[in-house]
């Protein structure tokens, strides 16, 4: 396959290349694809704009930005977009990476389902948003031509990918749904855990242990 899709270079520098690697060693194919066309789409949105960015920190990110969900990086304990965030720094961090840079991909997967706040960080924190945004619920559907999102789903295909998705994420926390309260991920566990009811803020609120 080329690295050129849709006239974006995909980075195949060593620390990309291996990051890559990482993805497909632990990952599926629903995960590589997913997470190649979030790529994709973050840095057209990037180029339209004609926003400067660093590829290969916007790649690197993309391609952990779920990892967190497979088994080898989950946790019992975290949210999984900060298993994500903490296998991505661990990664850069024995590769001799600076801090800032280590930084930026930290929070890029980290907050990557944070809508609202997202969107107003670093560059490639806010590209790669829009990119999952883009994949995953077809966020600003139109913003991208017909032709170039077909190239990128012809590369990287999406297969079932509506229903799909959503059972990856089940199966990234179904065994820690208290990790998902506040976030959109709790309409997951809502809609396949049976007997599963979110916690409500109100409630935690009119019945913690203050007297008044």
């Amino acid at each position: 396959m080329s690295n050129l899709i849709a006239d974006i270079k995909i980075p195949d520098s060593k620390l990309a290349v291996e990051a890559a690697e990482l993805l497909r060693e632990h990952g599926d194919d629903l995960l590589w694809n997913h997470s190649n066309r979030v790529f994709l789409f973050s840095a057209m949105k990037g180029n339209l704009n004609q926003i400067k960015y660093d590829p290969e920190l916007l790649y690197i990110s993309s391609l952990f930005h779920d990892i967190g969900l497979t088994p080898a990086f989950r946790s019992d304990d975290k949210r999984f977009e900060v298993d994500g965030a903490n296998a991505a720094r661990s990664f850069l961090k024995s590769r001799g990476v600076p801090e800032e840079y280590i930084r930026l991909v930290w929070d890029a997967v980290a907050l990557h389902t944070t809508v609202g706040i997202v969107e107003y960080k670093e560059t490639e924190v806010a590209l790669m948003n829009f990119g999952v945004g883009y994949d995953v619920v077809g966020k600003n559907f139109d913003l991208i031509s017909e032709e170039a999102r077909e190239q990128i789903v012809k590369a990287f295909p999406r297969n079932n990918f509506k229903q799909d998705i959503l059972h990856a994420f089940l199966e990234g926390f179904k065994h820690k749904p208290e990790t998902t309260y506040g976030t959109i991920n709790a309409d997951v566990c809502e809609m396949f855990l049976p007997g599963y009811k979110r916690p409500n803020f109100c409630h935690s609120i009119l019945h913690s242990r203050w007297d008044e």
